[in-house]
């Protein structure tokens, strides 16, 4: 029996959630991972239980749309300087890790507390699970 499109959708939505989770599972220090699409729009998305939330949903969009809309416009300069492999945004409260793939772009937000070392150790991680 053949999938209908919303069945093929939905089987897609359970595979990235599946990585979410797997990412999640790398490190203590990861508080949220997520993927949006290219508008900014989160496709799955995962918090860990017993941190509190650092932005509403109107923030959250606002800033998932940010990040969309910088990696849309770097796409356009990638033939000159070269495909992005992953981003680094410091904030004051946690560290944003962000990697750009054909499904989506995976926003991982991750304790503020981790060293470099460590973000690098978990970048390296992620990368074989996406």
């Amino acid at each position: 029996m053949q999938k209908t499109p919303n069945q093929k959708w939905a089987d897609q939505i359970a595979q990235h959630r599946k990585r979410c989770q797997n990412i999640m599972e790398l490190s203590k220090s990861i508080r949220y991972v997520g993927l949006i699409n290219e508008y900014g729009r989160t496709l799955t998305g995962i918090f860990r239980p017993g941190l509190g939330v650092l932005l509403s949903n109107e923030p959250a969009r606002n800033e998932f749309f940010l990040v969309s809309t910088m990696f849309v416009m770097r796409n356009k300069t990638s033939s000159a300087i070269g495909k992005m492999d992953s981003g680094v945004l410091r904030h004051d409260k946690v560290t944003i890790i962000i990697f750009q793939r054909k499904e989506g772009i995976y926003y991982i937000s991750v304790n503020k507390t981790v060293t470099p070392d460590a973000i690098n150790k978990i970048i390296t991680k992620i990368k074989k699970i996406i």
